[in-house]
């Protein structure tokens, strides 16, 4: 179909921790200098069933009358989200994958890399000057730093523990370190922490941001240049001011990359 075709839109970002949707009523501009931005957007929390909010984001509209586009990286959500949908009466769904994206991959396995790293490629490319490259960071349960050469390809990138994972993990596996939370962090915390908590806390968020640098300079030596830079996740904010250059915080990153897939069909 052609995008017409597939407008009005709600694209879907399935995570691991949340689910993400964000409402297109039409076809972004191809000469548009931005990203497209949804006109609502809204938050689930599978595991709270907060389903009603997709009521909410159609507004007076039953869910039938929207194109559905999903990008996920969590099956079992995707499942019950699936059924909500054809609950409400939805019938034209489609679960984005590697194929369904206008983005040269130069892996051997497209199909295997997470679908949310390629479309927050593919938004990269609509913004990047030509001749320039992408570092696109994804700041979430997990962390990837993925690499868009000077030409526009996907070519890999690195997949670290996210900052709650870690701080999970450091509680179960040791027999004092607390469990703190770590996912709401807006602000930098001191590098030197004056108690168990607060050493924790630094550790945990300048090990992720000291990882994250280190491989936007191991990317930008290798492609030359000097990259556009993207960030996106939820305490993406906060680290993006910490970067070289002039990082770049864009929170419906994905979505975006949706809707110009979605625009993109045929």
């Amino acid at each position: 179909m052609n995008a017409p075709g597939v407008f009005p839109l709600i694209a879907v970002d399935i995570g691991n921790s949340r689910v993400k949707c964000g409402r297109f009523n039409a076809p972004p501009a191809a000469e548009a200098a931005e990203l497209p931005q949804p006109t609502d957007s809204a938050t689930i929390d599978p595991a709270a069933g907060a389903w009603d909010e997709l009521d909410r984001l159609c507004g007076n509209q039953p869910a039938g009358e929207f194109v559905w586009w999903i990008a996920s990286v969590q099956r079992q959500t995707t499942s019950l989200f699936v059924d909500q949908l054809r609950e409400r009466g939805a019938s034209r769904i489609t679960l984005v994958t590697s194929q369904d994206l206008p983005l040269t991959i130069q892996l051997p396995r497209p199909d295997m890399v997470g679908v949310d790293r390629l479309l927050g490629a593919l938004a990269a490319n609509k913004l990047r000057a030509v001749g320039q490259g992408a570092v696109v960071v994804h700041v979430g349960t997990a962390i990837t730093v993925n690499l868009v050469s000077n030409a526009g390809d996907f070519l890999g990138g690195a997949i670290l523990p996210g900052i709650g994972m870690s701080a999970r993990a450091m509680h179960q596996f040791t027999d004092l370190l607390p469990l703190i939370d770590m996912q709401s962090l807006s602000e930098p915390p001191p590098a030197v922490g004056d108690a168990t908590l607060a050493a924790m806390t630094s550790g945990l968020y300048w090990g992720a941001v000291g990882g994250i640098k280190q491989l936007i300079e191991l990317y930008t030596a290798q492609i030359g240049g000097d990259p556009l830079i993207m960030l996106t996740g939820g305490a993406a904010p906060s680290v993006a001011k910490l970067l070289p250059g002039h990082a770049r915080y864009e929170p419906h990153l994905v979505l975006a990359g949706v809707a110009l897939a979605a625009a993109a069909a045929k």
